[in-house]
């Protein structure tokens, strides 16, 4: 049983192709946002296609997923096909403003659903209501990979010359799922040529750092993860992206080194803000969660610092950037969950308070008005006791 929509959005795709429409991919800034747009990207040029644009929303500055501004700033492209990779299922009314500008919209994303779809015109995501493929936990790497499938047909030399099993089994590490299934057979297959990878930019770490020869596939991508999920947007473009696509060797020595000294600096960052997260859950030592927030911790940091805080209290940790968005108030937070607790189930409970929530249920993510901070905690503190 094949997954529900994805030959349709693969029957669109060509379509836009034959007939010259814009394509535009809009991606989430990690790895495995940047990996999806890469592999529909180069799919659309197997097949002599062109993407007009590609944007990634600043993690910093915007919030994950489609966003009001994002579509603004696209607006002059309009009418144009926009492909949303690894966001979109819970951007119900940004979806409908791009719709209404001019937009048809495609959305292909492994996130839950939240009780509702949005007014897509295609959605692919294994997680929807009616969709009878057995296997529901592939990330968007991997959902991107079937496209490619669907698109170019299994056995093209274009998913092989370009290690699309590469940066989907990537893809799908980074974003920590199940390694059981499609995606064991995804990592297993990518795992086998990255050793000795094709793509100039995978090249790259084994001639930048010579120990990984000595390492197994499996800790030479845990390192490369570890590096390429330190890129943010910048200019609406994910670094981690321009490194995949590159094939200038200067460009990609330039890219990777900046990689590696912005991981140091992020984790520098982060064990500053996660001592200043552990003096709150001591204080609040009593509560079932950790929560806590502040002015100017940045909002990109803020899923590493709960996860480290998660793996130590064992608790369900909400963490907020207060001033995320000044002008209209709203803070920007990460969640992390133990074992057996759901965060998309507990947010949807106080959803109420939430200008925006998604995402899985060990790691997801919300935006909410400053001034409803105190409420949400004592909303979820009920949650979690009952």
């Amino acid at each position: 049983m094949p997954i529900k929509n994805l030959r349709k959005a693969a029957l669109r795709i060509k379509k836009a192709i034959k007939n010259q429409e814009r394509i535009i991919l809009y991606g989430d800034s990690d790895l495995d946002g940047a990996a999806s747009v890469v592999i529909v990207k180069e799919s659309v040029e197997g097949l002599g296609g062109k993407v007009d644009q590609v944007y990634f929303p600043d993690r910093n500055k915007e919030r994950h997923g489609l966003n009001e501004q994002a579509v603004h700033n696209l607006k002059p492209k309009a009418p144009a096909l926009l492909i949303l990779l690894d966001c979109g299922i819970g951007n119900f009314q940004e979806i409908k403003l791009a719709r209404k500008l001019g937009f048809e919209v495609i959305v292909i994303d492994h996130h839950i659903i939240l009780g509702k779809l949005p007014k897509a015109h295609i959605i692919v995501d294994p997680k929807q209501p009616g969709d009878r493929y057995p296997f529901k936990e592939l990330a968007t790497g991997g959902l991107a990979l079937k496209l490619a499938f669907e698109l170019l047909g299994e056995n093209s030399p274009i998913i092989k010359e370009r290690n699309f099993f590469e940066i989907a089994a990537l893809a799908t590490i980074a974003d920590m799922m199940v390694q059981t299934d499609d995606n064991q057979d995804i990592i297993e297959t990518g795992l086998r040529g990255l050793k000795t990878p094709t793509r100039p930019s995978l090249k790259i770490f084994f001639e930048l750092d010579k120990s990984l020869n000595s390492l197994s596939s499996r800790e030479v991508a845990q390192k490369i993860v570890a590096i390429l999920n330190s890129g943010d947007a910048k200019n609406h473009i994910n670094a981690i992206y321009s490194l995949l696509v590159s094939d200038n060797k200067k460009t990609i020595t330039s890219l990777v080194k900046n990689l590696i000294e912005q991981k140091a600096q992020r984790q520098k960052r982060v064990k500053e803000i996660t001592n200043e997260v552990d003096k709150v859950a001591i204080k609040n030592i009593k509560d079932p969660i950790v929560f806590a927030s502040k002015n100017r911790w940045q909002y990109s940091l803020l899923g590493a610092v709960a996860s480290r805080i998660c793996g130590k209290y064992k608790k369900p940790t909400f963490l907020t950037q207060k001033d995320f968005n000044k002008k209209d108030g709203l803070g920007a937070g990460a969640v992390r969950m133990p074992k057996g607790v759901d965060a998309v189930k507990a947010m949807t409970h106080c959803k109420k308070l939430l200008k925006t929530f998604g995402g899985h249920p060990a790691a997801a993510g919300f935006s909410i008005e400053v001034g409803n901070l105190k409420e949400f905690k004592s909303c979820l503190i009920k949650y979690i006791n009952k």
